[in-house]
């Protein structure tokens, strides 16, 4: 089982790409959805969610689409993740023995401590991207 689904690195993706775009104009939902190869019926879905959770605006008229509600500095992958997969935990499981329990919930806080970062460190990533060689 893993710890974020599609909905989590599909709502990231579609993140990311918002974050690059460089004009004012908003961004529609067919562009960031072929950019980021995510399905679109399911990108409005994520997209609605974000939207409720401040992290994106929605534009209306012939000319609307996404932009973000805030600056990259200000959004964090953690944000994101939390709005999506509305937790993040390492098990859902709750037993008998104190100790593990208390394991649980720090790799829990660990895992939600690597995740707290604001979008723009994923541009790091991006120029190793282009700086990869086979």
């Amino acid at each position: 089982m893993s710890l974020i689904s599609t909905k989590g690195t599909y709502g990231l993706a579609a993140i990311c790409e918002l974050s690059k775009h460089q004009d004012a104009s908003p961004m529609q939902i067919k562009e960031i959805a072929q950019n980021a190869k995510i399905p679109q019926n399911y990108l409005e879905q994520l997209l609605g969610k974000l939207r409720r959770a401040g992290i994106v605006k929605s534009v209306r008229g012939a000319k609307g689409g996404y932009i973000l509600a805030r600056s990259p500095e200000n959004i964090k992958v953690l944000d994101i993740l939390l709005a999506l997969e509305d937790n993040l935990k390492v098990t859902d499981a709750q037993i008998e023995h104190p100790i593990i329990n208390l394991f649980f919930e720090d790799a829990t806080q660990s895992i939600k401590n690597i995740f707290d970062i604001n979008i723009t460190i994923l541009s790091r990533y991006k120029n190793q991207f282009l700086n990869y060689s086979i």
